[in-house]
């Protein structure tokens, strides 16, 4: 950072890569983004940064008061689905957080954050960083793989194999990943919507993640909680 007379500014690191949305998102590839997310997942773990216990309304704690925006989605399937997500985030999952691990977490590694280089995969834009979950990282970029209902965990597997084989996951990790994802698309989709009607001049970039998010939580919500954990525990052993 520096400011100087009327001006100041950031300095940033340009990163060559291909944005992960832009890829084939094959098993191995999704292997490594998930190896990738456990390696920067244990980076932040020791980070104790300014400004890290911010309210923003992408933090696991404001999502409790997102249904006051649901009057900006059109009724029907994807509107029902996101009242049992959050719903369910607020009466099953909210209360055991407290005993997972916190650190900081980037809180956006979405497939437009995810660069895959010549050296590896990288993620960008830390903006959404704060102290949250641990496993949250994890859940968020899961939660943009749903693709699949035919598959084991509709499309994420070889994402959480990948991070869980850096990071091995909890047994309360596999036990609320799944609603997670849920509850985090649920809030992608309350979020943007609103924002989308703010400004319709930008809801094409607004709702870039939207759909995405919209198809994984109607893939999810078939899952009921029991069969959901048993999915996750499938992909770890």
């Amino acid at each position: 950072m520096f400011e100087q007379e009327d001006m100041c500014g950031c300095l940033q690191t340009r990163l060559s890569g291909v944005p992960l949305h832009q890829t084939t998102a094959a098993p191995d590839v999704l292997y490594r983004v998930g190896q990738a997310l456990g390696r920067l997942s244990l980076a932040l773990e020791p980070l104790r940064l300014p400004a890290m216990h911010r309210p923003i309304l992408w933090h696991v704690g404001c999502w409790p008061r997102l249904m006051e925006l649901e009057k900006h989605l059109t009724s029907g399937p994807l509107a029902e689905s996101v009242r049992v997500a959050m719903r369910n985030y607020v009466e099953l999952i909210e209360l055991q957080l407290r005993e997972m691990a916190w650190q900081v977490t980037h809180n956006d590694p979405n497939p437009f954050n995810t660069l895959l280089t010549e050296d590896g995969v990288a993620f960008i834009d830390f903006g959404d960083g704060c102290w949250g979950p641990r496993i949250q990282d994890l859940a968020i970029a899961a939660s943009h793989m749903v693709t699949d209902p035919s598959l084991t965990l509709c499309g994420a597997e070889s994402l959480i194999a990948g991070y869980a084989s850096v990071l091995p996951l909890s047994a309360l990790d596999a036990k609320l990943l799944v609603g997670l994802i849920r509850a985090r698309q649920s809030a992608l989709t309350l979020i943007n919507y609103w924002r989308a009607d703010l400004f319709p001049a930008e809801a094409a970039c607004i709702k870039k993640n939207v759909a995405r998010a919209e198809r994984g939580l109607s893939i999810l919500s078939a899952l009921g909680v029991g069969e959901a954990e048993m999915a996750v525990r499938r992909v770890l052993s």
